[in-house]
Protein backbone atom coordinates (compact mmCIF):
# COMPACT_ATOMS: atom_id res chain seq x y z
CA UNK A 1 0.00 0.00 0.00
CA UNK A 2 3.00 2.46 -1.49
CA UNK A 3 -0.08 4.65 -2.75
CA UNK A 4 -0.60 6.28 0.93
CA UNK A 5 3.27 6.72 2.04
CA UNK A 6 3.92 10.09 2.75
CA UNK A 7 6.64 10.40 -0.53
CA UNK A 8 3.76 10.11 -2.60
CA UNK A 9 1.52 12.81 -1.21
CA UNK A 10 4.69 15.56 -1.87
CA UNK A 11 3.16 18.27 -3.42
CA UNK A 12 4.87 19.89 -6.40
CA UNK A 13 6.81 23.04 -7.69
CA UNK A 14 3.60 25.86 -8.27
CA UNK A 15 1.01 23.54 -6.06
CA UNK A 16 -1.20 25.96 -4.71
CA UNK A 17 -1.80 25.61 -0.68
CA UNK A 18 -5.07 26.75 -1.22
CA UNK A 19 -6.46 23.45 -2.12
CA UNK A 20 -5.24 21.59 0.88
CA UNK A 21 -7.87 22.82 3.46
CA UNK A 22 -10.66 21.87 1.06
CA UNK A 23 -9.25 18.04 2.02
CA UNK A 24 -8.62 18.79 5.85
CA UNK A 25 -12.33 19.50 5.55
CA UNK A 26 -14.10 16.36 3.76
CA UNK A 27 -12.43 14.83 6.85
CA UNK A 28 -13.60 16.94 10.04
CA UNK A 29 -17.06 17.56 8.63
CA UNK A 30 -17.64 13.97 9.11
CA UNK A 31 -16.33 13.17 12.01
CA UNK A 32 -17.97 16.55 13.25
CA UNK A 33 -21.20 14.52 13.04
CA UNK A 34 -20.21 13.41 16.68
CA UNK A 35 -21.73 16.72 17.71
CA UNK A 36 -25.32 15.63 16.35
CA UNK A 37 -25.55 12.77 18.81
CA UNK A 38 -28.38 14.35 20.31
CA UNK A 39 -30.47 14.59 17.91
CA UNK A 40 -31.28 10.73 18.15
CA UNK A 41 -30.15 10.23 21.89
CA UNK A 42 -33.81 10.26 22.80
CA UNK A 43 -34.60 7.86 20.20
CA UNK A 44 -31.62 5.15 21.94
CA UNK A 45 -33.06 5.65 25.80
CA UNK A 46 -36.72 5.10 24.56
CA UNK A 47 -35.18 1.77 22.16
CA UNK A 48 -33.13 0.46 25.04
CA UNK A 49 -35.05 1.06 28.34
CA UNK A 50 -31.01 3.01 29.52
CA UNK A 51 -31.14 6.57 30.97
CA UNK A 52 -29.99 9.22 29.53
CA UNK A 53 -26.06 8.95 31.56
CA UNK A 54 -26.45 5.02 30.21
CA UNK A 55 -26.65 6.67 26.30
CA UNK A 56 -24.47 9.70 27.22
CA UNK A 57 -21.64 6.85 27.86
CA UNK A 58 -21.71 6.60 24.33
CA UNK A 59 -20.39 10.35 23.54
CA UNK A 60 -18.03 9.71 26.61
CA UNK A 61 -16.14 7.05 25.33
CA UNK A 62 -15.87 8.29 21.77
CA UNK A 63 -14.36 11.49 23.01
CA UNK A 64 -11.91 9.29 25.46
CA UNK A 65 -10.94 7.09 22.47
CA UNK A 66 -10.58 10.21 20.41
CA UNK A 67 -8.19 11.74 23.06
CA UNK A 68 -6.01 8.59 23.89
CA UNK A 69 -5.67 7.43 19.70
CA UNK A 70 -4.56 10.98 18.81
CA UNK A 71 -1.75 10.98 21.86
CA UNK A 72 -0.70 7.71 20.68
CA UNK A 73 -0.87 8.01 17.21
CA UNK A 74 0.27 11.80 17.43
CA UNK A 75 3.60 10.82 16.17
CA UNK A 76 2.79 8.07 14.24
CA UNK A 77 0.75 10.66 11.80
CA UNK A 78 3.44 13.03 11.69
CA UNK A 79 6.12 10.29 10.61
CA UNK A 80 3.99 8.52 7.53
CA UNK A 81 1.76 11.48 6.79
CA UNK A 82 -2.11 12.87 6.46
CA UNK A 83 -2.87 10.38 3.56
CA UNK A 84 -2.13 7.16 5.48
CA UNK A 85 -3.51 8.91 8.90
CA UNK A 86 -6.97 10.09 6.82
CA UNK A 87 -7.47 6.33 5.13
CA UNK A 88 -7.12 4.52 8.78
CA UNK A 89 -9.54 7.15 10.38
CA UNK A 90 -12.51 6.80 7.65
CA UNK A 91 -11.87 2.90 7.95
CA UNK A 92 -12.62 2.97 11.38
CA UNK A 93 -14.94 5.87 11.47
CA UNK A 94 -17.36 3.96 9.01
CA UNK A 95 -16.64 0.43 10.69
CA UNK A 96 -17.91 2.46 14.13
CA UNK A 97 -21.07 3.24 12.31
CA UNK A 98 -21.83 -0.30 10.99
CA UNK A 99 -20.89 -2.18 14.50
CA UNK A 100 -23.04 0.74 15.84
CA UNK A 101 -25.86 -0.23 13.72
CA UNK A 102 -26.06 -4.03 14.39
CA UNK A 103 -25.74 -3.20 18.22
CA UNK A 104 -28.69 -1.25 17.66
CA UNK A 105 -30.81 -3.75 15.45
CA UNK A 106 -29.55 -6.01 18.10
CA UNK A 107 -30.64 -4.07 20.98
CA UNK A 108 -27.35 -5.13 22.53
CA UNK A 109 -25.97 -1.41 24.04
CA UNK A 110 -22.73 -2.76 25.16
CA UNK A 111 -22.10 -3.12 20.92
CA UNK A 112 -22.88 0.55 20.41
CA UNK A 113 -20.13 1.16 23.12
CA UNK A 114 -17.96 -0.89 21.25
CA UNK A 115 -18.80 0.40 17.83
CA UNK A 116 -19.64 4.41 17.71
CA UNK A 117 -17.20 4.45 21.12
CA UNK A 118 -14.18 2.67 20.65
CA UNK A 119 -13.84 1.86 17.19
CA UNK A 120 -15.47 4.79 16.04
CA UNK A 121 -13.98 6.64 18.40
CA UNK A 122 -10.01 5.97 17.72
CA UNK A 123 -11.43 7.07 13.60
CA UNK A 124 -12.12 10.37 15.39
CA UNK A 125 -8.80 11.08 16.90
CA UNK A 126 -6.25 9.96 13.98
CA UNK A 127 -8.63 11.90 11.96
CA UNK A 128 -8.61 14.80 14.15
CA UNK A 129 -5.24 15.56 14.17
CA UNK A 130 -4.04 14.29 10.38
CA UNK A 131 -4.34 17.34 9.06
CA UNK A 132 -3.55 19.90 11.56
CA UNK A 133 0.36 19.92 11.52
CA UNK A 134 0.13 19.71 7.51
CA UNK A 135 -2.00 23.20 7.77
CA UNK A 136 0.36 24.34 9.87
CA UNK A 137 3.38 23.72 7.45
CA UNK A 138 1.19 25.08 4.80
CA UNK A 139 0.71 28.07 6.27
CA UNK A 140 3.31 29.12 8.68
CA UNK A 141 2.56 33.13 8.17
CA UNK A 142 -1.16 32.91 9.95
CA UNK A 143 -0.81 29.52 12.09
CA UNK A 144 -4.37 30.68 13.85
CA UNK A 145 -6.01 30.81 10.19
CA UNK A 146 -4.81 27.30 9.30
CA UNK A 147 -5.69 25.53 12.52
CA UNK A 148 -8.78 27.36 12.37
CA UNK A 149 -9.32 26.05 8.75
CA UNK A 150 -8.21 22.46 9.90
CA UNK A 151 -10.58 22.24 12.34
CA UNK A 152 -13.71 24.13 11.36
CA UNK A 153 -15.09 21.42 9.79
CA UNK A 154 -15.21 19.56 12.79
CA UNK A 155 -17.52 22.03 14.51
CA UNK A 156 -19.41 22.14 11.86
CA UNK A 157 -20.19 18.58 11.29
CA UNK A 158 -23.32 18.54 12.96
CA UNK A 159 -24.60 21.35 10.94
CA UNK A 160 -25.31 19.22 7.85
CA UNK A 161 -25.64 15.98 9.68
CA UNK A 162 -28.20 16.88 12.03
CA UNK A 163 -30.78 18.24 9.50
CA UNK A 164 -29.77 15.07 7.67
CA UNK A 165 -30.33 12.49 10.33
CA UNK A 166 -33.41 14.03 11.54
CA UNK A 167 -35.07 13.64 7.39
CA UNK A 168 -33.45 10.33 7.53
CA UNK A 169 -35.43 8.95 10.68
CA UNK A 170 -38.47 10.41 9.37
CA UNK A 171 -37.67 8.78 6.21
CA UNK A 172 -37.07 5.51 8.03
CA UNK A 173 -39.95 5.78 10.28
CA UNK A 174 -43.48 4.95 9.68
CA UNK A 175 -44.87 6.65 12.46
CA UNK A 176 -43.05 10.13 12.06
CA UNK A 177 -46.11 11.33 11.70
CA UNK A 178 -47.35 10.82 14.84
CA UNK A 179 -47.88 13.93 17.76
CA UNK A 180 -44.94 13.57 20.23
CA UNK A 181 -42.89 11.35 17.91
CA UNK A 182 -39.84 9.97 18.96
CA UNK A 183 -37.63 7.91 16.62
CA UNK A 184 -37.57 3.99 16.53
CA UNK A 185 -34.38 2.13 17.28
CA UNK A 186 -34.80 0.42 13.71
CA UNK A 187 -34.92 3.91 12.15
CA UNK A 188 -31.53 5.30 13.85
CA UNK A 189 -30.00 1.57 12.43
CA UNK A 190 -30.23 2.63 9.24
CA UNK A 191 -29.49 6.03 9.78
CA UNK A 192 -25.83 4.43 11.10
CA UNK A 193 -25.98 2.43 7.94
CA UNK A 194 -26.58 5.47 5.90
CA UNK A 195 -24.14 7.19 7.24
CA UNK A 196 -21.19 4.56 7.27
CA UNK A 197 -21.43 4.32 3.32
CA UNK A 198 -21.47 8.63 2.69
CA UNK A 199 -18.99 9.14 5.41
CA UNK A 200 -16.13 6.45 4.05
CA UNK A 201 -16.86 8.26 0.37
CA UNK A 202 -16.24 12.06 1.46
CA UNK A 203 -13.29 10.90 3.72
CA UNK A 204 -11.42 8.99 1.08
CA UNK A 205 -11.59 11.71 -1.32
CA UNK A 206 -9.65 13.92 1.26
CA UNK A 207 -7.25 10.68 1.73
CA UNK A 208 -6.02 11.15 -1.62
CA UNK A 209 -6.39 15.02 -2.49
CA UNK A 210 -4.38 15.78 0.82
CA UNK A 211 -0.81 17.14 -0.10
CA UNK A 212 2.64 17.90 1.90
CA UNK A 213 4.87 20.64 1.40
CA UNK A 214 8.33 19.58 0.10
CA UNK A 215 11.13 20.38 2.83
CA UNK A 216 12.60 23.06 2.56
CA UNK A 217 9.09 24.78 1.16
CA UNK A 218 7.97 28.84 2.57
CA UNK A 219 5.53 31.19 0.84
CA UNK A 220 6.81 33.99 -0.89
CA UNK A 221 7.53 36.60 1.18
CA UNK A 222 7.58 35.33 4.52
CA UNK A 223 10.42 35.64 6.28
CA UNK A 224 10.54 32.72 9.48
CA UNK A 225 13.22 35.04 11.13
CA UNK A 226 10.22 37.94 11.97
CA UNK A 227 8.11 34.93 13.04
CA UNK A 228 9.01 35.65 16.88
CA UNK A 229 6.52 39.01 17.25
CA UNK A 230 6.04 38.14 21.03
CA UNK A 231 6.58 36.85 24.50
CA UNK A 232 5.31 33.20 23.76
CA UNK A 233 6.19 33.10 20.21
CA UNK A 234 9.14 30.82 19.89
CA UNK A 235 11.49 30.27 17.11
CA UNK A 236 13.12 27.07 18.97
CA UNK A 237 11.64 23.60 18.75
CA UNK A 238 10.37 21.02 22.18
CA UNK A 239 9.62 17.54 20.79
CA UNK A 240 6.75 15.59 21.90
CA UNK A 241 8.62 13.97 24.73
CA UNK A 242 9.80 16.64 26.49
CA UNK A 243 6.79 19.16 25.79
CA UNK A 244 4.69 17.28 28.27
CA UNK A 245 7.62 17.79 31.00
CA UNK A 246 6.98 21.63 31.25
CA UNK A 247 4.75 22.98 33.33
CA UNK A 248 3.19 25.26 30.03
CA UNK A 249 2.17 22.23 28.42
CA UNK A 250 -0.29 21.07 31.85
CA UNK A 251 -1.70 24.53 32.12
CA UNK A 252 -2.82 24.63 28.61
CA UNK A 253 -4.19 21.80 29.47
CA UNK A 254 -5.78 22.40 31.81
CA UNK A 255 -7.35 25.55 30.31
CA UNK A 256 -8.41 23.86 27.11
CA UNK A 257 -9.91 20.83 29.71
CA UNK A 258 -12.00 23.65 31.69
CA UNK A 259 -13.08 25.42 28.39
CA UNK A 260 -14.29 22.21 26.46
CA UNK A 261 -15.93 20.57 29.48
CA UNK A 262 -18.46 23.60 30.13
CA UNK A 263 -19.44 23.31 26.39
CA UNK A 264 -19.15 19.50 25.96
CA UNK A 265 -21.88 19.16 28.22
CA UNK A 266 -24.48 21.67 26.10
CA UNK A 267 -23.56 20.25 22.87
CA UNK A 268 -24.25 16.64 24.09
CA UNK A 269 -27.94 17.52 25.66
CA UNK A 270 -28.42 20.24 23.25
CA UNK A 271 -31.93 19.26 21.74
CA UNK A 272 -33.67 17.98 24.65
CA UNK A 273 -32.04 20.81 26.86
CA UNK A 274 -33.77 23.70 24.73
CA UNK A 275 -37.04 21.94 25.07
CA UNK A 276 -36.63 21.64 28.95
CA UNK A 277 -35.85 25.15 29.04
CA UNK A 278 -39.03 26.40 27.59
CA UNK A 279 -41.57 23.77 29.01
CA UNK A 280 -44.73 24.78 30.29
CA UNK A 281 -46.15 23.55 33.25
CA UNK A 282 -48.55 21.01 31.66
CA UNK A 283 -45.37 18.95 30.27
CA UNK A 284 -45.30 20.46 26.65
CA UNK A 285 -42.44 22.42 25.13
CA UNK A 286 -42.39 25.24 23.35
CA UNK A 287 -40.02 23.86 21.14
CA UNK A 288 -40.75 21.67 19.07
CA UNK A 289 -38.62 18.50 18.27
CA UNK A 290 -38.11 19.42 14.49
CA UNK A 291 -37.03 23.29 16.26
CA UNK A 292 -34.92 21.87 18.72
CA UNK A 293 -32.92 19.71 16.17
CA UNK A 294 -32.76 23.20 14.16
CA UNK A 295 -31.18 24.88 16.81
CA UNK A 296 -28.50 22.16 17.12
CA UNK A 297 -27.78 23.23 13.91
CA UNK A 298 -27.46 26.61 14.76
CA UNK A 299 -24.95 25.85 17.64
CA UNK A 300 -23.10 23.51 14.71
CA UNK A 301 -22.80 27.02 13.24
CA UNK A 302 -21.68 28.82 16.32
CA UNK A 303 -18.92 26.22 17.02
CA UNK A 304 -17.91 25.90 13.42
CA UNK A 305 -17.31 30.10 13.17
CA UNK A 306 -15.75 30.32 16.15
CA UNK A 307 -13.73 27.92 15.21
CA UNK A 308 -12.43 30.02 12.25
CA UNK A 309 -13.08 33.33 13.48
CA UNK A 310 -11.60 33.49 16.84
CA UNK A 311 -8.42 31.62 15.90
CA UNK A 312 -7.97 34.00 12.92
CA UNK A 313 -8.26 36.84 15.20
CA UNK A 314 -5.96 34.81 17.49
CA UNK A 315 -3.12 35.74 15.09
CA UNK A 316 -3.47 39.54 16.14
CA UNK A 317 -4.21 39.41 19.66
CA UNK A 318 -2.01 36.34 20.70
CA UNK A 319 -3.29 32.87 21.98
CA UNK A 320 -2.34 33.47 25.60
CA UNK A 321 -5.21 36.86 25.27
CA UNK A 322 -7.79 35.17 23.16
CA UNK A 323 -8.06 32.36 25.42
CA UNK A 324 -8.76 35.03 28.46
CA UNK A 325 -11.98 35.89 26.22
CA UNK A 326 -13.10 32.07 25.96
CA UNK A 327 -13.00 31.25 29.56
CA UNK A 328 -13.36 34.93 31.17
CA UNK A 329 -16.23 36.24 29.18
CA UNK A 330 -17.58 32.42 28.95
CA UNK A 331 -18.14 31.87 32.47
CA UNK A 332 -19.96 35.29 32.97
CA UNK A 333 -22.06 33.99 30.04
CA UNK A 334 -23.05 30.60 31.56
CA UNK A 335 -23.93 32.65 34.60
CA UNK A 336 -26.61 34.63 32.73
CA UNK A 337 -27.75 31.19 31.15
CA UNK A 338 -28.05 29.80 34.15
CA UNK A 339 -30.06 32.52 35.99
CA UNK A 340 -31.90 34.28 32.88
CA UNK A 341 -32.09 31.80 30.13
CA UNK A 342 -35.27 30.47 30.20
CA UNK A 343 -37.17 34.43 30.31
CA UNK A 344 -36.38 34.15 26.12
CA UNK A 345 -35.69 32.10 23.42
CA UNK A 346 -33.61 34.83 21.93
CA UNK A 347 -31.57 35.20 24.92
CA UNK A 348 -31.18 31.75 25.02
CA UNK A 349 -30.21 31.25 21.68
CA UNK A 350 -27.93 34.34 21.51
CA UNK A 351 -25.85 32.94 24.81
CA UNK A 352 -25.83 28.94 24.03
CA UNK A 353 -24.17 30.43 20.14
CA UNK A 354 -21.75 32.61 21.84
CA UNK A 355 -20.76 29.89 24.65
CA UNK A 356 -20.34 27.47 21.61
CA UNK A 357 -18.23 29.94 19.48
CA UNK A 358 -15.59 29.92 22.55
CA UNK A 359 -15.91 26.28 22.64
CA UNK A 360 -15.26 25.93 19.25
CA UNK A 361 -12.54 28.83 19.00
CA UNK A 362 -10.58 26.94 22.00
CA UNK A 363 -10.09 23.91 19.36
CA UNK A 364 -8.80 25.91 17.00
CA UNK A 365 -6.56 28.26 18.60
CA UNK A 366 -4.80 25.50 20.63
CA UNK A 367 -2.67 24.02 17.59
CA UNK A 368 -1.06 27.59 17.35
CA UNK A 369 -0.89 28.07 21.24
CA UNK A 370 0.92 24.79 20.87
CA UNK A 371 3.36 25.94 18.23
CA UNK A 372 4.01 29.00 19.44
CA UNK A 373 5.11 27.49 22.50
CA UNK A 374 7.03 24.44 21.41
CA UNK A 375 7.38 24.93 17.48
CA UNK A 376 6.90 23.22 14.58
CA UNK A 377 9.19 19.85 15.19
CA UNK A 378 6.18 17.65 16.62
CA UNK A 379 3.49 20.12 16.83
CA UNK A 380 0.89 17.49 15.77
CA UNK A 381 2.01 14.89 18.20
CA UNK A 382 2.08 17.70 20.87
CA UNK A 383 -1.09 18.28 19.83
CA UNK A 384 -2.09 14.60 19.98
CA UNK A 385 -1.24 14.36 23.63
CA UNK A 386 -3.18 18.21 24.53
CA UNK A 387 -6.03 16.12 23.38
CA UNK A 388 -6.41 14.06 26.45
CA UNK A 389 -7.56 16.96 27.89
CA UNK A 390 -10.88 16.48 25.37
CA UNK A 391 -11.24 12.76 26.54
CA UNK A 392 -11.63 13.89 30.29
CA UNK A 393 -13.59 16.91 29.35
CA UNK A 394 -15.64 13.81 27.14
CA UNK A 395 -16.51 12.44 30.24
CA UNK A 396 -16.44 14.93 32.79
CA UNK A 397 -18.58 17.09 30.89
CA UNK A 398 -22.08 14.97 30.17
CA UNK A 399 -21.35 13.10 33.08
CA UNK A 400 -21.79 16.41 35.61
CA UNK A 401 -24.95 17.56 33.33
CA UNK A 402 -26.59 14.12 33.05
CA UNK A 403 -26.25 13.29 36.82
CA UNK A 404 -27.68 16.78 37.70
CA UNK A 405 -30.72 15.78 35.37
CA UNK A 406 -31.11 12.46 36.26
CA UNK A 407 -31.35 13.51 39.98
CA UNK A 408 -33.96 16.10 39.01
CA UNK A 409 -36.48 13.84 37.04
CA UNK A 410 -37.11 11.68 33.69
CA UNK A 411 -36.53 13.06 30.10
CA UNK A 412 -39.90 15.08 29.33
CA UNK A 413 -40.27 16.16 32.79
CA UNK A 414 -37.40 18.49 33.39
CA UNK A 415 -37.28 22.60 33.23
CA UNK A 416 -34.77 25.10 33.32
CA UNK A 417 -34.23 25.11 37.28
CA UNK A 418 -32.82 21.38 36.57
CA UNK A 419 -30.28 22.70 35.05
CA UNK A 420 -28.72 25.32 37.07
CA UNK A 421 -26.79 23.06 39.29
CA UNK A 422 -24.77 21.59 36.35
CA UNK A 423 -24.48 25.53 34.18
CA UNK A 424 -23.02 26.83 37.84
CA UNK A 425 -20.55 23.89 38.04
CA UNK A 426 -19.44 24.82 34.53
CA UNK A 427 -18.64 28.67 35.47
CA UNK A 428 -16.40 27.53 38.65
CA UNK A 429 -14.65 25.76 36.17
CA UNK A 430 -13.82 28.28 33.56
CA UNK A 431 -12.82 30.56 36.49
CA UNK A 432 -9.96 27.79 37.35
CA UNK A 433 -9.38 27.31 33.65
CA UNK A 434 -8.88 31.02 33.14
CA UNK A 435 -6.47 31.40 36.21
CA UNK A 436 -4.07 28.47 34.23
CA UNK A 437 -3.99 30.66 31.37
CA UNK A 438 -2.81 33.65 32.85
CA UNK A 439 -0.27 31.35 34.59
CA UNK A 440 1.19 30.52 30.82
CA UNK A 441 5.01 31.98 30.40
CA UNK A 442 7.33 30.82 27.71
CA UNK A 443 9.40 27.72 27.98
CA UNK A 444 12.53 27.32 29.29
CA UNK A 445 15.58 26.97 26.72
CA UNK A 446 16.74 23.80 28.64
CA UNK A 447 13.76 21.60 26.85
CA UNK A 448 14.63 23.46 23.54
CA UNK A 449 15.87 20.41 20.63
CA UNK A 450 19.33 21.37 20.15
CA UNK A 451 20.41 24.08 16.83
CA UNK A 452 23.05 23.08 14.39
CA UNK A 453 26.27 23.58 16.47
CA UNK A 454 24.86 23.70 19.98
CA UNK A 455 25.37 21.17 22.23
CA UNK A 456 22.42 18.36 23.26
CA UNK A 457 21.14 19.27 26.53
CA UNK A 458 20.81 17.12 29.38
CA UNK A 459 17.33 15.40 29.26
CA UNK A 460 15.22 17.57 31.61
CA UNK A 461 13.38 16.94 34.54
CA UNK A 462 9.67 17.85 35.14
CA UNK A 463 9.35 22.15 35.18
CA UNK A 464 8.74 23.50 38.20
Amino acid sequence: MGWLDRERTIAPPGFNRWLVPPAALAVHLCIGQAYATSVYKTALVKHFGASLTEIGVIFSIAIVMLGLSAAIMGTWVDRNGPRKAMFTSAVFWASGFLIGSLGIFSSQLWLVYLGYGVVGGIGLGIGYISPVSTLIKWFPDRPGLATGMAIMGFGGGALIASPVSTALLKLYDPNSGAKGWVASGDSVAKLFLTLAVVYLAYMMFGAFTIKVPAEGWKPAGFDPGKVKAAALVTTDNVSARNSVKTRQFWLVWIALFCNVTAGIGILEQAAPMIQDFFRQSDGTSLVSAAVAAGFVGLLSIGNMSGRFAWSATSDVTGRKRIYMVYLGVGALLYTVLALAGSTSTVLYVALAFIIISFYGGGFATAPAYLRDLFGTFQVGAIHGRLLTAWSAAGVAGPLIVNAFLDAQGKPGALTAASYQGALLTMVGLLVVGFVANLLVTPVDARFHEPRPGRVRPEEPALEA
